[in-house]
């Protein structure tokens, strides 16, 4: 599944990144330590990994998507 996302954060010293996993934490109401980019830090499209039990994300990614 794809999804878009802006941040205002520069895209310097992982700035965006951690804004844009601290954007998904917060829009999926779990801790900001459950998100990570795990590729495609330099990249506009990144792979995110997000822990927490599947049918419950799956849910909330999906309600996000609409």
């Amino acid at each position: 599944m794809r999804l878009k996302a802006r941040v205002r954060a520069v895209a310097e010293n992982n700035k965006a990144n951690r804004a844009l996993e601290k954007l998904i934490a917060k829009q999926l109401r779990i801790g900001k330590t459950a998100v990570r980019v795990i590729s495609g830090e330099t990249s506009r499209a990144k792979i995110i990994r997000i822990d927490g039990d599947p049918s419950v994300l799956t849910a909330a990614i999906e309600a996000l998507a609409g």
